[in-house]
């Protein structure tokens, strides 16, 4: 990978983001995919729009994963995953907390993630084997040793009126074996958190590709640990998401079982 991918996805992102904030405060345009809980907007679909304009001009062979528009396929064997806005549920509500999501996959392997968040103008970029920054500054993950001291966050599934694996009984017991509990509402922000050492541990029982690609190769080379909720390796193209500093990691991944198996 050259310098020229790191920059065009960094461009990309914030060019994004600033369309996002600047709109923020605007009358939304809500459609619904599927169900009443899964929204998506009009910002959506143009921040989509001023990403996928600058990857496929600098990268023509490239395939693209991304939420709004789907799969356009390439021949280089490489593929960008895109989320324009992650967290269109709290954008549509006028809260600044959501992200834009872009990462670059090559043969199967995530090896650059960025992440930014327009509100608080932070941007988050992993590469492989190289590190993770905050605004071009190192990050690490917490050192926090327990899960009775770790701050952890959490989302919940769109269908969660119609499925019975809500998530619900997870949060009640972590909410009494650690410090808190969050749900921000953008996994792409979550993870964000966990690789600058914000929150311990992040899980959720289900993503989508888009939500963990950039996320996690940014916790990884912060220092922590990806894996699935079962403990298996995470399969970025039907994610369930446990991450964390990696110290608690076992703790928390056993609770997730003793809850799961109940």
């Amino acid at each position: 990978m050259s310098p020229l991918e790191r920059r065009v996805a960094v461009e990309a992102a914030r060019a994004a983001g600033r369309l996002l904030r600047d709109e923020l405060s605007g009358v939304r345009h809500i459609a619904y995919k599927g169900m009443p809980t899964n929204l998506v907007t009009e910002m959506d679909q143009r921040a989509e729009a001023e990403i996928l304009e600058r990857l496929r001009g600098a990268f023509p062979d490239d395939a693209i994963l991304s939420e709004e528009t789907g799969t356009t396929a390439g021949r280089s064997g490489r593929r960008w995953i895109v989320d324009p806005l992650d967290g269109t549920t709290n954008y549509t509500h006028g809260l600044p907390i959501f992200g834009v999501s872009i990462a670059l996959e090559t043969e199967r392997r995530v090896v650059l993630g960025v992440v930014y968040d327009p509100s608080r103008d932070e941007l988050f970029v992993g590469e492989r084997g190289r590190g993770a920054t905050l605004n071009d500054a190192p990050i690490r993950v917490s050192a926090t040793a327990t899960l009775g001291e770790s701050l952890l966050t959490t989302g919940f599934p769109y269908n969660i009126r119609e499925t019975r694996d809500t998530n619900l009984p997870e949060y009640a017991a972590f909410s009494v074996r650690a410090r808190a509990v969050r749900r921000l509402g953008s996994a792409v922000i979550d993870l964000a958190y966990v690789a600058c050492g914000r929150f311990d541990g992040f899980w959720e029982l289900r993503l989508g590709s888009w939500d963990v690609a950039a996320g996690s190769v940014l916790v990884e080379e912060a220092g922590g640990l990806v894996t699935a909720v079962d403990g298996g390796p995470l399969d970025v193209d039907a994610p369930t998401l446990l991450a964390t500093n990696g110290i608690v990691h076992e703790e928390v991944l056993g609770v997730l079982k003793q809850v799961r198996r109940a």
